[in-house]
């Protein structure tokens, strides 16, 4: 199993180290054309505006709806959830719109009230103990009716999917745990034996 990173900003390569550790071959990518050898694509955490001016320069967005339109998953953590969510607020910007979401920016506080956290998931095995790290993180602030949320802190959601879609508000790479990536993986598994 190839999974690709989007390794234009951000910390692609803790994602690409928890990969590893689930014995999924990591492919880091920069260039659209190379989401072809993949079959699922995290977009890592990092800062949202720069991501999206990177993936505009390189004409990213219509290539990830593509790749999106084929089937194939895609899992997004902090920065990453923005660009996949539906909505985007403080302030507004251009979102890819694959997740029923509507998110607000940096709405735990800045770089100085980055903190971490624990709670449960409940994923395909059942309820689970997450260690979440939140950095700068985004708030989901609503969630349409075909979204599961599979996770909260503090009464709010910051773990949910859509189909082929998982969003993290937290950052699960920085952590020792793969908890949230073995499930990834495990839907990009899914996916392939369906195709």
């Amino acid at each position: 199993m190839r999974v690709g990173v989007l390794a234009l900003q951000g910390d692609f390569a803790l994602h690409a180290r928890a990969l590893a550790k689930c014995g999924v071959e990591a492919v880091e990518v920069r260039k659209p054309a190379e989401l072809d050898a993949v079959e699922g694509l995290i977009i890592p955490g990092g800062e949202s505006t720069t991501l999206l001016k990177l993936m505009d320069a390189w004409d990213f967005a219509p290539a990830i709806a593509k790749f999106h339109g084929s089937g194939k998953p895609i899992f997004g953590t902090c920065a990453g959830l923005i660009l996949l969510a539906r909505e985007v607020e403080s302030p507004r910007q251009f979102s890819l719109g694959l997740i029923d979401v509507g998110v607000e920016r940096n709405a735990y506080g800045r770089q100085r009230e980055s903190f971490e956290a624990s709670g449960v998931a409940t994923l395909d095995a059942g309820p689970v103990q997450l260690e979440m790290v939140f950095i700068r993180a985004p708030r989901i602030r609503r969630v349409g009716p075909s979204v599961q949320v599979l996770a909260e802190y503090a009464g709010e959601p910051v773990l949910a999917r859509q189909g082929r879609v998982l969003v993290a508000t937290f950052h699960p790479e920085l952590t020792e745990s793969t908890t949230v990536h073995r499930y990834f993986c495990d839907l990009v598994g899914r996916t392939r034996v369906a195709a």
